[in-house]
């Protein structure tokens, strides 16, 4: 495996683990309330701002990930949707680079 899938790799797995350990912490303090989550989320403009900025960023991973699979026939990219929206862009786009740069055979 080259370096650079390597380091996909390595952002994938931090993307995953850093962010899950954030809301599982606020979870655990909230009683697990998602919509509770939500609102957090709409605390202030920043923070507003910030979710915004995200899901505009995992639309357009989603658009990206959709094309480039159905050009390159590469389904094991998809993968990367459900890890967008179920943990992150910063799961999400890694784990597409890590999953785009396997060797083609």
């Amino acid at each position: 495996m080259s370096p650079l899938r390597w380091v996909w790799l390595v952002l994938a797995i931090w993307g995953a683990v850093h962010p899950m350990y954030w809301f599982i912490t606020w979870f655990l303090e909230n009683e697990w309330s998602l919509m509770a989550m939500v609102d957090a989320w709409h605390a202030n403009a920043a923070t507003s701002g910030l979710v915004w900025d995200l899901t505009i960023a995992a639309v357009t991973l989603t658009v990206f990930v959709l094309a480039e699979v159905w050009v390159r026939k590469n389904w094991i990219g998809l993968l990367a949707i459900p890890a967008t929206f179920c943990i992150g862009v910063s799961c999400g786009l890694p784990l597409y680079l890590f999953l785009r740069a396997r060797p083609v055979t």
